[in-house]
């Protein structure tokens, strides 16, 4: 259903030439999940997309003659203990580490969190309470507690894919480290009644995953070629205008455009979680930041109503597909690695 669009403007600002593999990963991030959805309707949802800031306003209708009392839950997204890609954590070593905060009719709500640690698709969480390890698979703390381990607990753990053992030289001497090699999952949740026949007003905001690349991934000896460039095609609707004005800045710079990459994964596809399965009223804005920022999504019926803002409007919308965002910024730019 989705017409692929791309908005793109160019990039003016001076700055210093980027080296293209220096890169951090994003976290795929979306909406709310109810438990039970058959008879509550979802009839609007205004959502807000910066590299800064997700808000999601919505309004939920009950059509049925009863009150319907439901689990509502927020996924965080999974966290990979992984030797070989850091993610994009905005609040590194916090339990809440996107800031996620919620509202029902303008009224905060404290919900609950729960964790859980993964490992080789086992759920190890009460393994590792039991010998004093956070779940949290980056940190200081995790890495001491691990350290503490029987010789014969670790052992163990490193047989059943729990840990591994990360090698390397600091400088003083060469280190062997125990390091997670576990999944944390991570959900917020909380118990709502959506009275009979009445609206309710459901509002969240947290700071996303903001990915990262020092350079363009997508440009190969200074062309648009390779297999990052099909994937960026595909992921992002990167069209002729986008790349024109990508190519004019690479000829600028000699081959090498001082332009850095934040991408933004946000999942769209839990909205079709709702009686009807899809959206009634769907408002999305993206803010790009900088007005000289070129940025690329795809869309249908995309609009440019600011500076730096565009705006999809969409009824009866159902998500077939995520929404992937590419913003390309300049060294220097306000909202450079404040995530």
């Amino acid at each position: 259903m989705l017409r692929r669009l791309l908005l793109a403007l160019m990039v003016t600002a001076a700055a210093a030439p980027a080296r293209a593999n220096d890169s951090i990963a994003e976290l795929g991030t979306g909406g709310l999940i109810l438990s039970r959805s058959d008879v509550v309707a979802m009839e609007k949802e205004d959502l807000f997309i910066s590299r800064d800031k997700v808000t999601v306003d919505y309004v939920f209708r009950n059509s049925s003659d009863k009150d319907v009392s439901t689990i509502v839950a927020f996924p965080m997204p999974d966290i990979e203990g992984n030797l070989y890609s850091m993610p994009s954590i905005p609040r590194m070593g916090e339990d809440n580490f996107l800031g996620f905060e919620v509202t029902v009719d303008g009224q905060p709500v404290k919900p609950e969190l729960e964790h859980r640690a993964i490992a080789v698709g086992i759920d190890i969480s009460d393994e590792l309470n039991a010998n004093g390890v956070p779940f949290y698979p980056f940190g200081e703390t995790t890495t001491q507690a691990l350290e503490k381990l029987p010789q014969a607990v670790a052992d163990a753990w490193i047989d059943r894919g729990i840990i591994v053992i990360d090698e390397y030289d600091d400088g003083s001497g060469w280190k062997r480290v125990r390091t997670p090699y576990w999944q944390l999952r991570s959900s917020y949740w909380w118990r709502m009644v959506f009275p009979a026949g009445k609206e309710v007003k459901v509002a969240h905001r947290y700071q996303p995953s903001l990915g990262g690349t020092v350079g363009l991934r997508f440009l190969d000896d200074g062309k648009l070629k390779g297999p990052t460039y099909d994937e960026y095609k595909r992921r992002y609707c990167m069209d002729a205008a986008f790349e024109r004005a990508v190519l004019k800045e690479v000829k600028k710079a000699n081959g090498y455009p001082s332009l850095y990459e934040n991408r933004i994964a946000y999942i769209l596809k839990t909205g079709r979680n709702w009686a009807m399965g899809s959206i009634g009223d769907f408002t999305l804005t993206i803010d790009k930041g900088d007005p000289d920022n070129l940025l690329s999504v795809c869309g249908t019926n995309v609009e440019k109503v600011g500076p730096t803002t565009f705006r999809m409007k969409a009824t009866d919308f159902y998500p077939e597909r995520d929404l992937d965002i590419l913003i390309l910024t300049r060294p220097g730019d306000a909202s450079e690695g404040s995530n």
